[in-house]
């Protein structure tokens, strides 16, 4: 019973933007499946639900190998505070204006790419290292893009 239920939680989340527990409760006794709330934030917390925020603005509950959000972008002043951009090998060097390497390199590990190894962020300057030296033009190119889409 507890894997139908479950199966049928991914099944709702998928078809409607559930974003609280009694509307998934609400939905799952429309199904047939009866479920408490301690139940249900089981469910959530085994199947590894997470809220995500939709491009229009609405949260909902969503599993995290099928999130939909939105591409990350870079505010205004994260996007001003950038001075240059350019790639060597497999890294890639960000410089910004003084204290603000940090945020900037949070944004790019918001980016989630798989080839992205990893960011340091130290007070002017971000160094991403990326997988494959063949790629770092490519991610190079997707930060310029991300600041440009403000």
């Amino acid at each position: 019973m507890k894997s139908k239920r479950q199966q049928a939680i991914l099944e709702l989340i998928e078809t409607y933007n559930i974003n609280t527990q009694e509307e998934l409760i609400s939905r799952l006794n429309d199904a047939g499946y009866v479920a408490t709330q301690a139940t249900i934030s089981r469910d959530i917390r085994e199947l590894k639900l997470v809220k995500a925020m939709m491009a229009d603005g609405v949260y909902k509950y969503v599993h995290p190998t099928k999130r939909e959000a939105p591409a990350p972008r870079f505010n205004s002043a994260l996007a001003e505070s950038v001075q240059r951009i350019d790639s060597a090998g497999n890294m890639i060097v960000v410089r910004t204006y003084p204290g603000m390497a940090q945020p900037v390199a949070s944004c790019i590990d918001a980016i989630g790419n798989a080839d992205v190894l990893g960011c340091v962020g130290g007070d002017d300057t971000v160094i991403v290292v990326i997988r494959d030296p063949a790629k770092s033009a490519e991610i190079c190119n997707k930060i310029r893009q991300m600041l440009n889409t403000l």
